[in-house]
């Protein structure tokens, strides 16, 4: 047995903490280490299994019973069933027990089905062949029997097996490429470096021979974070140390690129690798309706109490009366009536009980999952939402949340990459004050002797003509790029001078937009080449500098710098950043100029960079190198050490300029953000960016509007007043105006009322945040909440990843709970993902970090329209009259047995058979629920994309309220009373016949409480399955088979279940039952006059409610069929132009599309009216419509294809 965790364990935390050291030694190869050098001890590590699946062959039954009976419903029905073992009860246990059978093996085998897929992915992963050496010769195990301390080979387009430390490559300068696609998404290439005492090293015998140990932190889930130290031992010399960091770690699921083979020390295994501890669970998502139905089920639950109650007190009421409790014909025994008094209460209140327990809907909770599984496949098949250019198209990681799309309030987006296209250019750059932009490239070639245009004044001289060479030479030499060299040779390549001939790949767009603005400038970077890299300058001359330090890129310092050497001997130190890191390090340079210049281009919403230098002396150099040396080799705080060491090098720079390259917005963004403020969703963009890039942007986008009034909330305006006094200016300027925003009157176009948009930065936020000294931090978010509320929009500029989530949680549990979403591109938005109630990543370019820990993905942000106002909008209408006509056919089907109690002396007779109890849930309503649950559609699509205020109709749980509840359950309670008396007057006046049978004088059907309680059934099956054809409005031959099917099916199984003498049942009392009941005709025609009154209220309610008070739905769908109905195919088009045509109801009726295929349509313009003349023989209806309601089509008898 392993116990390596429990020795650790007892060693942390017997040890304190304070002597535990987080950190472990690894010997390459296994070997040991000289003798005398350091003590070997041997560490225990798990193999290279990865475990994905939830279930082992001998734990799933327990296992999974045990989840399952964990939720409330499953639970309850459970108890039930093992009450109506255990105690006499009116009905089988077979009626609960069946039900719930039925609904935990569904579940049981769809989880079974899952986990196996997920068993069968980790079998053909650790069954992977991987080669490794041994004893100097290369072998091949599988992938689940590698070891820590194994050297590995991996070839060219094989992912890593496991966390590698990077020892050495074929390459001479020991570098490899690498892409992490399958981790961060990212399918740029990297490059990773090996350790430089061993890179040399290119074949086995030489690897086998290495004596070295590893020291490093022991294994945690951040992709980019390493920490350690090899020591590699020289005969019996001291061993030289060399700091290891995440630029030498190759990680599982990695692929290598561009590489023949490397090899590599497995440091890390199996569930302890990098990508295995990121298999993190996502916190559990719950939608609005599913908090509904819980809510709706105890008010059920309640009702069922409240009549097991009644039924039990009346049934002692009733047994006090003498000869009641012991009829003639059923004396009580001995043992019964020694019984105690209460005991025989509580078990008639089980009893009961479990005749009512049907109200709870037990088979509502598989349908409710099926139509969510089932539905989600809509979204992945939908043709609309597939982008060629990426081969995507929308993914559904989870199909728990698809109602939540038709709920939305809040919509958080990133910027770039989610509204901008991450599609960076080079535009222009500005040196000393020079502003240059490259020419545009003609024919495949760069106009000769013309490398950049000046837009201020005459070209620069002298020092300046210097500044602008260290400038070109800074942006190519100050960048991670890599040159894909696929035509290179032993020198140099082949097309060398040649400037198109270069490719350039990197994990940053924006440094390859630089590289390649630059190389239309004149500067042309060709290669890192023994640490030493090549640009070819204007005069086609080659320079070489050698690359002394990289001071890495990092979101905190927002700046990367290099240190290099030229062939002259010098050295310089160059630096990029943004602006805001670089202008308070820089003592020289024309500051003001390029500061203005970057002020300027920000705001036009381009993404600026500036550029710094200063030269090293030998001495300074020595000094610098010293520090990043120490810091690199420590193993504790390595992070901070390096950020100290890089604050005391990266100062008293001189400016040399700034640059400017575009991300271009998204097709279709602006109009999907427009669409999603008319349909009154809050759009708030949350970005790391400048203010000034960011609202160009959101100006661009259409977030703000000309008359926009933007207030401002950030660091600038707390400087100059304090916060409580800018918080409190806001809150009076926002509430000047009518009050709050509210959901139903914000429109995002509003014309008659002041609109407001808000701008804060991270730092104002963290100040918001930030508790008071008084504890009264509230006070300051309540404030800041009611200022939102009341702007229209909101941007978030300069904030962290974290910070974005903040604000996302700030608003999710305000006061109104607002259901929100979260879209972005990015590993920096996968926070405010998981944070919202409905998380969408962008499959782009950024990488598939933010889609696998979305709740779905989508290709492009224009998707979102569609995805919200067309899915979410038929999701949430198919899901809410899913629930509650479940909740109103349990009450029509279980009230009836309640009534029927009064009738029978509470002796808890049931009024259906058996069979009908079982079967009434799971096959002779369920189907076509499920099916309308899965293709309704109130109005087309086309016509929810066009009117995307239809969404507001849907809003705030609309659909699933109190009021509508109540609605549901009093018809129900409605349609049971029907059902009940109207069955009840039909047996009334019976007579005795000569074979001693009762027959009703009315129908002359045999006198029987089954004969009474199959016509109530059959008078309820009909009744529910028509009212669901009632309501449903979008027929196809899928629905007609279905609800007609199904009433079929009930009427075969009646007559088989009731005909036939069954050899496995002890007695039938359904024997020739039902084709009695039909042999009558006045019970025809009863059944019918009862199907008739039920369904007559709910017709007569939707009649009046649509002509008087008809939902913005339902005047689009009378509209639609209106003018369809009202103008031929046929009608002249002069007609249309007559004072009395035009004068007819339709004239207000925009023009509508009901189906998606191209047609031909006419439109004329006559006196200020469009009109449209469609051949309705396609669908179409000729419609014509008032210019004011948008559609404007200039030209007298224009033909167009829609």
């Amino acid at each position: 047995m392993d116990c390596s965790l429990l020795r650790t364990l007892v060693s942390r935390y017997c040890a304190g903490e304070e002597n535990w050291v987080d950190s472990r030694t690894i010997y390459v190869g296994h070997r040991e280490p000289p003798p005398g050098t350091e003590a070997y001890i041997p560490q225990r590590f798990p193999d290279n299994r990865i475990v994905s699946s939830k279930y082992t062959f001998w734990n799933f039954i327990p296992k999974n019973l045990f989840e399952q009976f964990r939720r409330i419903a499953n639970f309850y029905f459970l108890i039930i069933f093992l009450v109506q073992l255990i105690i006499d009860t009116p009905t089988s246990p077979v009626t609960s027990g069946l039900p719930l059978l039925f609904v935990i093996t569904v579940t049981a085998i769809k989880q079974g089905y899952e986990d196996w897929l997920r068993h069968k992915a980790d079998n053909a992963m650790n069954q992977c062949p991987v080669h490794f050496i041994q004893h100097g010769k290369l072998v091949r195990k599988q992938s689940r029997k590698l070891r820590v301390g194994d050297i590995v080979m991996v070839k060219e387009d094989e992912p890593f097996p496991c966390d590698l430390i990077f020892l050495s490559s074929n390459r001479e300068d020991g570098t490899c490429f690498v892409t992490t696609a399958s981790l961060d998404g990212e399918s740029s290439h990297k490059t990773y470096y090996a350790v430089q005492d061993t890179k040399a090293f290119r074949n086995e015998q030489e690897i086998d021979a290495l004596h070295a140990t590893i020291e490093c932190e022991q294994p945690q889930p951040d992709l980019y974070k390493f920490v350690g130290r090899i020591n590699v031992y020289h005969d019996r010399n001291e061993p030289t140390a060399r700091p290891l960091g995440s630029e030498n770690l190759l990680l599982r699921g990695a692929t290598l690129k561009n590489t023949e083979k490397i090899f590599g020390v497995a440091i890390y295994t199996g569930m302890e690798t990098k990508m295995a501890l990121n298999y993190q669970a996502k916190s559990q998502k719950r939608s609005a309706v599913e908090k509904s139905m819980n809510v709706f089920l105890i008010v059920y639950l309640c009702i069922l109490i409240s009549k097991a109650l009644i039924n039990t007190v009346l049934k002692y009421v009733w047994q006090s009366e003498p000869f009641r409790d012991e009829p003639w014909y059923n004396q009580k025994t001995e043992p019964e009536r020694k019984r105690n008094l209460f005991l025989q209460a509580f078990t008639d209140f089980l009893a009961f009980m479990v005749l009512f327990n049907y109200i709870i809907p037990v088979s509502m909770y598989v349908t409710v999952e099926m139509q969510k599984f089932l539905g989600s496949y809509f979204l992945t098949w939908d043709e609309e939402m597939f982008d060629e250019d990426t081969g995507e198209g929308p993914l559904v990681n989870t199909s728990d949340l698809n109602e939540e799309l038709g709920q939305i309030e809040y919509v958080f987006t990133d910027k770039t990459g989610t509204l901008t296209e991450n599609n960076m250019e080079f535009v222009e750059c500005c040196i000393e004050g020079h502003v240059y932009v490259p020419h545009v490239i003609c024919n495949g070639q760069i106009l000769h002797n013309c490398t950049g245009i000046d837009m201020i004044d005459s070209s620069p001289g002298g020092s300046g003509k210097e500044r602008e060479e260290l400038f070109f030479r800074a942006l190519c030499l100050c960048h991670t790029v890599q040159v894909k060299d696929d035509d290179s040779v032993d020198g140099l390549k082949k097309n060398q001078l040649s400037r198109r001939s270069c490719i350039y790949i990197s994990s940053s767009p924006d440094e390859v937009a630089l590289v390649e603005g630059i190389q239309r400038l004149g500067y042309t970077y060709l290669r890192l080449k023994d640490n030493f890299m090549e640009i070819l300058n204007r005069e086609n001359n080659l320079e070489k500098f050698e690359l002394l330090e990289v001071l890495s890129f990092d979101s905190v310092r927002r700046r990367m710098s290099v240190i290099v050497k030229s062939s002259a001997g010098d050295i310089f130190l160059f630096c990029k950043g943004a602006d805001s890191s670089i202008f308070p390090r820089v003592k020289e340079g024309k500051i003001d100029q390029i500061r203005s210049r970057v002020e300027r281009n920000a705001v036009e919403g381009l993404r600026t960079l500036c550029v710094a230098y200063k030269k090293l002396t030998a001495e300074e150099y020595s000094k610098a190198q010293k520090l990043l040396q120490n810091a690199k080799l420590a193993l504790q705080d390595r992070e901070k050490k390096l950020a100290e060491a890089y604050e005391k090098i990266e100062r008293d720079f001189i400016l040399l300029g700034a640059t400017a390259v575009e991300d271009r917005l998204q097709e279709k963004a602006a109009d999907t953000i427009e669409a999603l403020q008319k349909a009154g969703i809050k759009v708030w963009v949350l970005t790391g960016d400048k203010m000034e890039t960011a609202a160009a942007t959101c100006y661009a986008c259409k977030l703000f509007r000309r008359n926009t009034q933007i207030l401002e909330l950030t660091t600038k305006k707390i400087e100059e007043q304090s916060l409580h006094d800018v918080l409190f200016d806001l809150s009076k300027t926002v509430l000047r105006h009518n009050g709050s925003l509210t959901r139903d009157t914000f429109s995002g176009l509003s014309t008659d009322m002041q609109d407001y948009g808000l701008i804060i930065d991270g730092a104002a936020l963290s100040l918001i945040m930030k508790p008071r000294q008084d504890g009264s931090s509230a006070n300051y978010r309540e404030l800041f909440l009611e200022i939102c509320r009341n702007c229209s929009a909101v941007l978030c500029c300069r904030m962290a990843p974290l910070q974005k989530a903040q604000i996302v949680k700030l608003i999710k549990l305000s006061k109104e709970h607002p259901i929100t979403l979260a879209i972005g591109d990015g590993a920096n938005d996968v926070s405010m993902i998981l944070e919202a109630h409905v998380g969408i990543g962008i499959i782009g370019k950024e990488g598939r970090q933010a889609a696998r820990n979305s709740d779905y993905a989508i290709p492009k942000f224009k998707h979102l329209k569609k995805m919200l106002l067309v899915h979410g909008h038929f999701y949430y209408v198919r899901i809410s009259e899913l629930v509650q006509y479940f909740f109103y056919k349990n009450v029509c089907f279980i009230f009836p047995q309640f009534l029927y109690q009064f009738f029978c002396g509470f002796s808890q007779q049931t009024l259906y058979d058996t069979a009908y109890l079982t079967l009434y849930n799971i096959s002779f309503t369920s189907l076509p629920i499920l099916l309308y649950g899965l293709m309704e559609q109130h109005v087309s699509a086309d016509t929810l994309k066009r009117e995307p205020s239809l969404y507001r109709d849907v809003a705030k749980n609309a659909l699933l309220r109190w009021r509508a509840f109540i609605y549901w359950t009093f018809l129900g309670v409605f349609d049971a009373v029907v059902f009940f008396f109207g069955a009840y007057f039909l047996f009334d006046n019976t007579i005795l016949t000569s074979n001693g049978q009762l027959m009703t004088t009315s129908t002359h059907m045999m006198f029987g409480n089954w004969t009474f309680g199959t016509l109530v059934f059959t008078v309820l099956v009909f009744t529910v399955t028509l009212k669901l054809a009632l309501d449903t409005h979008y027929w196809t031959w899928i629905n007609h088979f279905m609800i007609w099917g199904s009433l079929v099916f009930y009427i075969i199984f009646s007559l088989l279940w009731g005909g036939i003498i069954w050899p496995f049942l002890n007695y039938q009392r359904m024997y020739y039952v039902f084709m009695q009941m039909l042999s009558s005709g006045p019970a025809w025609l009863g059944i019918i006059l009862l199907i008739t009154v039920s369904l007559l209220p709910d017709v007569l309610k939707k009649v009046l409610c649509r002509q008087l008070w008809p939902t913005a739905t339902e005047r689009i769908q009378n509209a639609s069929r209106h003018c369809r109905e009202h103008i031929s195919e046929f009608t002249p088009l002069a007609c249309l132009k007559s004072p009395r045509y035009r004068s007819s109801d339709c004239s207000n009726s925009p023009a509508r599309r009901s189906n998606s295929h191209s047609k031909k349509m006419m439109f004329t313009h006559w006196k200020g009216v469009d009109y449209s003349v469609l051949p309705s023989v396609f669908g179409y209806s000729n419609k014509h419509c008032r210019s004011s309601a948008g559609y404007h089509y200039g030209g007298s008898g224009l033909e167009t294809s829609v």
